[in-house]
Order: structure tokens, then C-alpha cells, then sequence
């Protein structure tokens, strides 16, 4: 349980896949909240099982008292209301709510899937790899089924996703895309997307672009750029210096605490 030292509050429930970038991105909320959880996760293809449960199909879910929550953007607008620590992941003024928003959206609909295709692309063949991303923290029999069902699971998520070389190298430029747009916004060396203060927008962006930046502060990556193929370390490196890129790095340093 996370923040186990606070008393008198709700506990919350996050329904995961270890390794998920949108799950990162609410696992992170949690924490910067200060709201206590419990993370429960699961291996691809059975977290199915718990998930339809709630009506969902995918992860993240949040399961509280008042409510269900089966889209990520919707559970940081929940935890934005039971927020522990005085702190707002939306601004109350309307321009700047209006910009977060636009932002939020954008990284969910465009760089989050991007950077999963892409990434895909390069690491789903490889079992010592997605054991690592897909089984961390899950339950036994899950783990057991991974090894025997993971070629079937591999090739449905490749199929699911249509993954090819094509489709990662659109991927890819959709991802350098995006990263521009946060390039210009950050422009004057802004300390943030959108006002003076750090926003949905920015965890956002800093979450869902982990997998191509690999900060160390990540609670579940499981790689080191050494390890990774030369194609795929290279686009890294290079996102890496990019001012969105440092963008997120430094986040990671300053704003990614796990408790």
C-alpha cells in the first residue's frame, strides 16, 4: 500500500499492466497527490478478466468509492478533487484549464499510442524483455501463464496494434511530431506547458514519453539504453536532447517521488 501513513482516508484501487505508460501516468498522480493506493497488477490478456468486472476493457482502472474510473484523464480529474497535498493538477483559470486540456488530450491520443507501437515494434518478440515489462508485481498464476500463452500473446498484440516496420517508422515521426510541438511551447525556457506550474499537462507528456526517454526515476522501466537495439537507442539519445526531452528528465528528477 502506498502512503500507508495516512489515516482516515479512502484507499483507492489501480488496476495496472506494470509496464503501461498510461498507467505510469495515474500511478504518478497517486503519488504526487499524496492519495493512498493499492496498485494491483496484472499480465496482459488475463488483467481481462478483472477489467470486465469494471467495464473496461484496458488499463488503467481506478476503483474508488464513489465511482469507477476506466480512462486515465478521467481518474486525474477524480484524484484532482480528493487531492491530499494542496496541490491542483488543473488550473482554475479557464485559458490556462482550456490549454492543459488540449494538451492532455493530445499526448493521450497521439504520443501515448505512437510511443507504444514504436516501441512494440522493437521489443514485443523478445520474452526476457516483455517478462520484465508485463509481469512485475503480478500474481503467480499469471506469471506461469505468461511463459506457456507469451508467443500467442505477442502475436495478438502485433496483430491488435497492426505493428510493422511501416507502422513503427509513422510512428516514430508522429512521435517527433509531438515532441516539437512541447520544443516550441517550451520556447524562452518556460518552466512548464501551460502557466507556471507544473499541470496534468506536463505529467502527462513526462509519462506517456518515459519509454523513449528513459529516466532513471521511472519506477518500472526495465532496460538500460545499452541493452537496447542500435535503431532504438539512437532515437532515444536523440530524443533525450531535445528541450522536450530535457523537459521531462528533469521532472522525472525533481517531481517523481515514490513512496
Amino acid at each position: 500500500m502506498n502512503h500507508s501513513t495516512v489515516s482516515n482516508t479512502e484507499v483507492v484501487r489501480l488496476i495496472t499492466i506494470p509496464i503501461s505508460h498510461y498507467c505510469e501516468k495515474v500511478r504518478w498522480a497517486l503519488d504526487l497527490l499524496k492519495i493512498p493506493y493499492v496498485e494491483e497488477q496484472h499480465v496482459p490478456a488475463f488483467h481481462r478478466s478483472v477489467t470486465r468486472k469494471y467495464g473496461g476493457s484496458s488499463v488503467p482502472i481506478l476503483v474508488a468509492k464513489s465511482s469507477i474510473f476506466t480512462d486515465s484523464t478521467d481518474i486525474l480529474h477524480y484524484l484532482n478533487t480528493i487531492s491530499l497535498s494542496g496541490f491542483c493538477l488543473y488550473p482554475e483559470q479557464a485559458e490556462l484549464l482550456r490549454e492543459v486540456e488540449e494538451l492532455e488530450e493530445l499526448f493521450d491520443t497521439r504520443l501515448g499510442v505512437d510511443i507504444r507501437n514504436w516501441g512494440y515494434y522493437y521489443r514485443l518478440d523478445n520474452r526476457q524483455t516483455m517478462r520484465k515489462a508485463w509481469c512485475k508485481g503480478t500474481p503467480l498464476f499469471e506469471r506461469v501463464g505468461f511463459e506457456i500463452a507469451f508467443p500467442f500473446i505477442s502475436a495478438k498484440v502485433r496483430q491488435l496494434y497492426s505493428i510493422t516496420a511501416e507502422s513503427a517508422a509513422f510512428s516514430l515521426q508522429g512521435i517527433r511530431e509531438v515532441f516539437e510541438i512541447v520544443n516550441q511551447r517550451l520556447a524562452d525556457d518556460r518552466p512548464y506547458l501551460a502557466g507556471d506550474r507544473l499541470s496534468a499537462a506536463d505529467l502527462t507528456f513526462a509519462a506517456l514519453a518515459a519509454p523513449v526517454l528513459q529516466p532513471r526515476e521511472h519506477p518500472v522501466l526495465v532496460a538500460k539504453i545499452e541493452e537496447l537495439p542500435i535503431d532504438m537507442a539512437a532515437v532515444i539519445k536523440e530524443l533525450q536532447a531535445t528541450v522536450a526531452g530535457n523537459h521531462a528528465l528533469r521532472l522525472y528528477r525533481e517531481q517523481r517521488q515514490v513512496y
